[in-house]
């Protein structure tokens, strides 16, 4: 299993629509990072929701339940989505300002490629995320 962490801005997708929906397609990605990044997911795969822009902070997990397809939002068709399940909420929010605080995360893709909605999450920053937002990996 791999660990990723996905944004969206809450006033266009939030956690709470995520939740409502169940499983939901993670379409809109633009960037070609990103876009390699959504290809590499994997069914099974774990991410967390973080909130950008409004609250900056990982609120909720989720599971890949369908790997990549082309993305029916997009009019060229040259990029992809993924169908993502609400897992459950973080029981405490992990905050931008408590990640770039914490040294142990200085390398967190999140902290070092900050415009990218999708990212990678290796395991140990994983679990030390988990950790401080008193999830049960």
């Amino acid at each position: 299993m791999a660990y990723w962490l996905i944004k969206s801005e809450p006033d266009a997708f939030s956690w709470a629509e995520q939740v409502e929906n169940g499983t939901e397609p993670w379409t809109g990605v633009r960037n070609h990072q990103a876009k390699k990044n959504l290809a590499g997911m994997q069914v099974g795969d774990r991410a967390f929701f973080y909130h950008s822009n409004v609250g900056r902070e990982i609120v909720g997990v989720v599971e890949v339940v369908r790997e990549a397809y082309p993305d029916p939002t997009a009019e060229d068709g040259r990029w992809v989505c993924v169908d993502v399940r609400a897992i459950g909420p973080m029981p405490r929010a992990v905050t931008l300002a408590e990640i770039k605080a914490d040294p142990a995360l200085a390398d967190l893709a999140l902290v070092r490629q900050s415009r990218l909605s999708v990212v990678p999450v290796s395991d140990a920053h994983w679990a030390h995320l988990c950790c401080m937002g008193g999830w049960n990996s």
